[in-house]
């Protein structure tokens, strides 16, 4: 496998088909093989360990107790060993003490190795998975849910982390277990032994066909919680909406079958599952019903059918201790199955995702932006969601202590072309410059980091006030905060807030209006202080009175600053050194605005319909209005938004 790094994160290249959960332990678990080992020895110490108890007593019986044969102790030099009855039974007792003590010592070393190795490769696979995904396009998240991508993050990996920890220690103990009792009943009576071992071979192959047939139940399975999750959050996350429509049944209809269909598929499993553990304890249990009779029988009337030798009480005794503990890995053995194969399939999702591949190619020694002119150029700029084109043709040119502002209907492409020059997408056709330099050329950071982007959409953080403000530039002073929040309207109410600048925001800011959200989000850019800034609606949220302050505060801001701006309400925009119209994704007009409204075009219909001059507008506008309402109404009620600009202007 070879690495490539971009971005500073690993990307994975070459075998992309390799076996995932062999991925997992070749890339995450070589950092932890100091506690790979410790959990290993701990398994294997212990384990071994306890078999000796059974043992000791078997030799106790025939040695001891029945005087059959001499006390021996396997490797044990004979006169190293008491010669008394008495001693004898003393030194059985002490080497039981011992084994037990032993083997609570290494358990206790098992679970710290296990454990700390789980805990290590979880936590790095969740950090590195995130960091992958954050560093694709807003093309894949267009196509994904929220809850999906929070389900691969958590639900997966902590599926991954009960086989790392539970799944690994019981199989190696298991293993321990199988070779370490076989061992040493083929050592006290071979004959029995290949009769207490047959039911191995039929416990295999009952494995094998309960694998191939739970593996692409769990694969349902995780898709389904998938599925719920999405529902969930989504649900939450809209529940003022569910309340105000009064939507709660619809909701819960919904609800419903997304958790019918994990119920259906975590069923089918089940039924798989439950079905499978009882047949595999059927088996070990005929095995041991078939060793103890073959053995009782062998002590009453000597060897039966074609097995020869003698057969002690003490070794009959130690053959059904040892019998039973077989019973118990082998019945364990498919609960390490089910695991496992719950681990893959989570596996399998967890690296579905970091295999993802982003549209936006960049170099990892590409150089650094430097904004020196802050001329923006949109050169020829075409794009458009799979095979229907968004925006086309765009020129545009914008240069330091300018405004060009962006106006026209719902769904024109607005938001769109202003995300292109923050490369949220790459253009298609043509090219976007800054001072001459094409954007697809330079780091991808320093070019996000020298434009400032203002949404009609503001999002704040779970946190305080002034974690969000200074979101992004996060070694910034209180007084520049303060100073910031002052300069974008905010730092009165601010002050009036219960904790002032400490105050929590909630959930989203759902503590603030949406005007107050919005405010925040003006400060948090000014106090980033770009070279260019990008005003989507920036004022959107605010009452009249507010949006002047802030005007005259950007004002000053954007004197010295490239600025785009798209605006609905066309009177904060009228002052803008060149207004451009953009229809169906092309420009149909651009000047001043006392320009566009002698020319008596599109804009200067807009400027009538705000201005409540609904009478003079004439019927081609209006018809081409409801059009346009109409496919975006179809757009949102086929539940699709890719393709269309109402998904990137946020229903401008």
């Amino acid at each position: 496998m070879s690495f490539s790094t971009t971005n500073d994160t690993t990307r994975f290249d070459g075998d992309e088909e390799r076996h995932t959960m062999w991925r997992l332990f070749a890339e995450y678990g070589r950092g932890y093989f100091p506690q790979f080992v410790a959990g290993f020895v701990g398994t294997v110490l212990g384990r071994l360990s306890g078999l000796l108890p059974p043992v000791v007593l078997g030799i106790a019986i025939d040695a001891i107790f029945l005087n059959k044969q001499a006390f021996r102790l396997g490797p044990i030099p004979s006169a190293w060993l008491p010669t008394t009855p008495t001693g004898q039974l003393w030194l059985s007792i002490g080497i039981v003490l011992a084994s037990f003590l032993v083997g609570a010592l290494f358990s206790w070393v098992e679970g710290w190795g296990w454990n700390a190795f789980a805990q290590g490769v979880q936590h790095e696979l969740r950090v590195d998975t995130y960091d992958r995904m954050q560093l694709l396009d807003m093309t894949f998240f267009d196509g994904k849910q929220t809850g999906e991508l929070m389900s691969i993050l958590n639900n997966d990996v902590n599926q991954l982390e009960t086989f790392l920890n539970d799944g690994l220690s019981s199989a190696l103990r298991i293993g321990v277990m199988i070779v370490g009792i076989g061992g040493i009943l083929f050592t006290l009576n071979p004959s029995l032994a290949v009769v207490a071992l047959l039911p191995v071979p039929l416990l295999a192959a009952f494995t094998y066909l309960f694998v191939r047939t739970i593996q692409p139940k769990y694969a349902a399975m995780r898709a389904s919680v998938g599925a719920l999750n999405s529902r969930l959050e989504n649900n939450l996350g809209g529940i003022r909406v569910i309340k105000s429509e009064t939507a709660e049944r619809y909701e819960s209809g919904r609800i419903e079958e997304a958790s019918q269909e994990y119920y259906d598929t975590n069923w089918d499993a089940i039924t798989t599952r439950i079905t499978f553990f009882p047949g595999l304890s059927l088996l070990t249990g005929i095995g041991y019903a078939v060793t103890f009779g073959i053995g009782g029988f062998w002590l009453l009337s000597g060897a039966p059918g074609p097995l020869t030798g003698a057969l002690e009480p003490g070794v009959f005794v130690t053959f059904v201790i040892l019998s039973q503990q077989f019973i118990w890995p082998m019945a364990q053995f498919g609960q390490i199955i089910n695991i496992y194969q719950r681990a893959e399939a989570s596996s399998d999702r967890v690296y579905t995702l970091m295999n993802e591949r982003g549209t936006l190619d960049e170099t990892s020694d590409a150089p650094d932006m430097t904004v020196t002119d802050g001329t923006v150029e949109y050169d020829d700029v075409s794009f458009g969601y799979g095979d229907e084109e968004v925006v086309e043709g765009i020129d545009l040119r914008a240069e330091r202590g300018h405004m060009l502002a962006l106006v026209g209907p719902t769904g024109a492409g607005k938001s769109t072309v202003l995300k292109l020059l923050l490369r949220m997408y790459d253009v298609d056709e043509g090219a976007i410059r800054i001072d001459g330099t094409d954007i697809r050329d330079v780091n991808l950071r320093s070019l996000r980091r020298a434009i400032g982007y203002v949404s009609q959409e503001p999002f704040l953080f779970y946190g305080s006030v002034r974690e969000n403000i200074s979101y992004g530039s996060f070694d910034a002073s209180d007084e520049e905060i303060e100073e910031a929040a002052k300069a974008a309207e905010a730092h009165e109410f601010i002050s009036n807030l219960p904790d002032g600048y400490d105050t929590m925001v909630g959930e989203r800011g759902v503590k603030l209006s949406g005007g107050q959200r919005q405010r925040l989000s003006i400060a948090r850019t000014i106090l980033k202080d770009p070279a260019i800034l990008v005003l989507d609606e920036a004022t959107s949220h605010v009452d009249t009175e507010t949006e002047a302050l802030i005007q005259r505060s950007l004002a000053s801001l954007m004197a010295e600053k490239t600025t785009f701006a798209i605006a609905h309400r066309l009177s904060t925009v009228k002052d803008a050194e060149e207004i451009v119209v953009l229809d169906e994704g092309t420009v149909v007009e651009r000047g001043t605005h006392d320009d566009l409204l002698t020319l008596g075009g599109l804009y200067a219909n807009l400027w009538h319909v705000q201005a409540g001059e609904i009478e003079d507008l004439p019927r081609e506008f209006i018809e081409r209005a409801i059009q346009r309402r109409s496919e975006i109404e179809d757009v949102g009620d086929g539940g699709e938004t890719e393709g269309a600009d109402a998904q990137t202007d946020g229903g401008e």
